[in-house]
């Protein structure tokens, strides 16, 4: 699908239901595959590896998590008779997760500043572009769960069936994330220290989520604040399917659904009502 560089009206109101966000995403599905692609591509242009890295990237972030947490720290996640290399797979999936979040939203402040000539020149769907920023996450967690799969694998021989759900553990946090990425993309148009605080914010997030250590470890007055981050459930989820064996808390995904899927419409709402107001800022 191509479009062509001609002028618009772009104060023109822009639809903002559920029904037109399906609609657009639906009607400009080949142009957010043509241009996750590209995105992926071009962040490995002009490497000898290339592509490559993508895989090498991961595999060298476990290698180094089974050496420092295995040999130097012995970690274990919960004592008892774990592998040594129990607690380097366990953060792992941790880091997949806030990997995923922390990818989307550190992009989205900077979406439209930089892509400026999609807001004047040319009939543009720009709703699409966090979702393409969305894409090229989810590309990079892909690899990411094929090398902690693999390694799983290596170390314990044999790989948990339960690992089929991981699409379904993941899909409200797809969710979740793509309503804030709209909300900060347009937020970013607006006020541009934005991009920093969203740094600052998603660094933070990591020792505030269950990465490095068992929710069971925090102290119980400190645990409502750890519950409440929206990273924390998919987390424990993802550990759940991957690495113990168990299926996912049903009940638990579908309420965290529902909250995600307002938080979507929210932000593309937002979106769409303040994008009459990028040409005049950019």
């Amino acid at each position: 699908m191509t479009y062509s560089r001609i002028a618009v009206n772009p104060h023109a109101v822009q639809p903002a239901s559920f029904v037109a966000l399906f609609r657009s995403l639906w009607r400009n599905r080949q142009l957010i595959i043509q241009m996750t692609k590209r995105d992926v591509v071009g962040r490995y242009k002009g490497s000898v590896l290339g592509l490559a890295w993508s895989f090498f990237n991961p595999l060298f972030m476990l290698a180094i998590y089974t050496f420092v947490f295995s040999e130097i720290f012995k970690s274990r996640w919960g004592g008892g008779d774990e592998s040594k290399t129990q607690f380097a797979v366990v953060l792992f999936v941790g880091m997949i997760v806030l990997g995923l979040f922390g990818e989307v939203l550190n992009r989205a402040p900077g979406l439209i500043v930089t892509n400026d000539n999609y807001v004047k020149k040319v009939v543009f769907p720009l709703e699409i572009l966090p979702v393409v920023s969305m894409g090229t996450a989810l590309f990079h967690s892909l690899i990411s769960l094929g090398v902690l799969l693999a390694a799983f694998g290596l170390f314990n021989g044999y790989m948990p069936w339960t690992a089929v759900f991981i699409p379904l553990v993941f899909l409200p946090l797809v969710i979740f994330t793509l309503g804030l990425s709209w909300m900060l993309a347009s937020l970013g148009v607006f006020l541009r220290d934005v991009g920093q605080t969203i740094g600052i914010i998603t660094n933070l997030m990591m020792f505030l989520s269950p990465v490095f250590y068992p929710v069971n470890a925090v102290p119980e007055w400190f645990r409502p604040f750890i519950m409440a981050n929206p990273l924390t459930y998919i987390i424990e989820q993802a550990r759940e399917v991957l690495i113990w064996g168990h299926p996912p808390g049903w009940l638990g995904l579908g309420v965290y659904t529902l909250v995600a899927a307002s938080v979507a419409w929210a932000g593309y709402a937002w979106f769409q009502k303040t994008r009459k107001g990028f040409a005049d800022v950019l």
